[in-house]
């Protein structure tokens, strides 16, 4: 069975949130599947990992988008050194930029991505056993592929559209249409909703079958999808949760070369410790405190405007009993909030910025993760915070709730039901309770480090999902 999954990030190619991680990891381990054989397609970028490996030209083609006729190279990395084969699509002044978005012209961008894909398979004749779609940036592919005359040949190619974040849907005006390949239009139905061309909306109206990232994310998105609730239980038929796994090679403590002290579940107590005083050393903390820790986008989904305030808040409530480091990006007020806070209070740490290697010292250092967030389809930081043995503080909503229980119901995690700061404080002062015995604080870390969260499960979902 030949699966080619179509998006617009893959780790360690480009990575911005979570999906990077997902595509560069459910491939690989669909290949472990003798009867699987996945791929990734995705945008050329400017990065390091196109320069330090080598590619092949495959297919050299043109399309139009409307009056525009732009060049289609697909690239073929020749190593499979990702565990797959990795085709990347160059468009020249398109796809072939320094980042996956943050341009003006993102929905031509896409547009052109996906009408340059369908295109080269269609050429080169083709035709993999399913398409499997990743977000709204290749969400009208299902559509393409039934309803524009170009694409003939794909005609009948099953499709699986997964939302990894139902928050970012894509929509764009009906000027875009004269960008697409030709349809008939009597089927703008399946393109429109609330007049405008929504590409989630059409991924779910035209695929075969859709997915969530989590089973808890797709029972939230049956009463708050940002207008799309309706539409989500019209066709609940073919709706499915999966909850996302972890790349276990990737995320390993025992071999992972981005911390400075690589340690196991014999030995987590002791080493984990070694890796907490060093990173509390470059930061100016205290390693005799418990040590909280927010890794992640600083978006309003995520809770991170909260973080100013629960930071001042929880650390004079606490009189300077706890530390807390944050590592991020994305909204300049938060930022330079932070950066006020961190002159001002030596409990507190920050540094901002996507770091790969720094998130992963602070998950193999911290003893406590915490995810403030409003929304929360499935979350991978607490999968890999329990992996490296440190507890999860998290909101109850979408995946958290499916991968963290309480420790009052049995599990090892901290829950608070409201991403409020009042509620964020009382569940850290919980943590910190729990983190002044010993014993139970050691049981925790290692508890923690037993759950399974390896991608082999959730792998073979999919495969059901494809035969079905």
């Amino acid at each position: 069975m030949t699966i080619f999954h179509l998006s617009t990030e893959c780790y360690p190619v480009a990575k911005v949130g979570g999906l990077a991680d997902v595509v560069g990891a459910l491939p690989k381990y669909q290949n472990k599947i003798k009867e699987v054989n996945a791929k990734v397609v995705m945008p050329w970028y400017n990065k390091h990992f196109v320069y330090d490996y080598d590619f092949e030209v495959v297919f050299d083609g043109f399309i139009h988008q409307g009056s525009t006729m732009l060049q289609v190279q697909v690239m073929k990395e020749t190593t499979d050194v990702l565990g797959f084969e990795l085709f990347m699509v160059k468009i020249p002044g398109l796809l072939d930029r320094e980042n996956p978005y943050g341009y003006q012209d993102e929905s031509f961008q896409f547009l052109a991505f996906q009408h340059g894909v369908l295109h080269w398979l269609s050429a080169m004749k083709i035709r993999p056993d399913v398409l499997h779609c990743h977000d709204y940036h290749t969400g009208l592919v299902p559509f393409m592929i039934e309803n524009c005359y170009e694409f003939e040949f794909l005609k009948g190619v099953k499709t699986i559209g997964t939302i990894h974040n139902g928050e970012y849907q894509g929509m764009m005006s009906w000027d875009m249409v004269n960008f697409m390949p030709s349809f008939d239009h009597y089927k703008w139905g399946l393109l429109d909703w609330n007049g405008l061309i929504n590409p989630l909306a059409s991924m779910i109206k035209c695929c075969h079958a859709f997915t969530t990232v989590s089973e808890g994310y797709l029972e939230e998105l049956f009463v708050s999808f940002r207008g799309l609730e309706s539409l989500v239980r019209e066709e609940f038929s073919k709706a499915f949760g999966i909850i996302n796994g972890i790349d276990t090679d990737v995320w390993n403590p025992q071999t992972d070369p981005m911390i400075d002290f690589n340690f196991n579940i014999k030995n987590a107590l002791k080493i984990k410790n070694k890796n907490k005083v060093k990173l509390c050393k470059e930061y100016g903390l205290n390693p005799e405190l418990p040590l909280f820790a927010f890794i992640g986008r600083f978006a309003t989904e995520k809770g991170a405007d909260l973080l100013p305030d629960l930071i001042w808040r929880s650390i004079k409530q606490s009189f300077g009993g706890l530390n807390i480091i944050v590592l991020g990006s994305g909204n300049a007020y938060i930022e330079q909030q932070l950066k006020e806070l961190d002159s001002v209070y030596s409990n507190f740490a920050t540094d901002i910025g996507y770091k790969e290697h720094l998130s992963h010292k602070i998950y193999a250092s911290a003893d406590f993760l915490l995810m403030p967030s409003r929304v929360e389809p499935c979350g991978l930081n607490q999968m890999y915070a329990m992996r490296y043995g440190t507890v999860p503080v998290v909101s109850y909503t979408g995946g958290l709730r499916d991968t963290v229980k309480d420790i009052t119901t049995g599990g090892s995690g901290l829950n608070f039901t409201y991403p409020g700061v009042d509620d964020i404080i009382h569940a850290m002062s919980r943590g910190v309770n729990i983190y002044k015995n010993k014993e139970q604080m050691d049981e925790l870390v290692l508890s923690n480090m037993r759950f399974d969260f390896a991608w082999e499960k959730s792998a073979e979902k999919y495969l059901t999902l494809y035969k079905n």
